[in-house]
């Protein structure tokens, strides 16, 4: 009984880490729809992947999508 409890709730977290990297991946297209060629959109999902979602970039917070900034020249 308790190792369908252990793996029940190792099941309910692989869930929830997808889930999190799934809304971090969507964050991030958000932001290159917004700011075009300015937003490394590939370069946020590969972190999203690499941190598993637990750094969720918000398009409307600078301090969060600044590591995926470039400038135009």
């Amino acid at each position: 009984m308790l190792l369908a409890g252990v793996l029940l709730l190792v099941v309910a977290l692989a869930v929830v880490e997808g889930n999190n990297i799934g809304v971090c991946i969507r964050n991030c297209a958000q932001c290159k729809k917004m700011f075009g060629a300015y937003f490394e959109g590939q370069l946020c999902a590969d972190a999203c992947v690499k941190f598993k979602g637990k750094l969720l970039p918000d398009c409307e917070d600078v301090a969060s999508i600044a590591p995926f900034l470039n400038k135009l020249e």
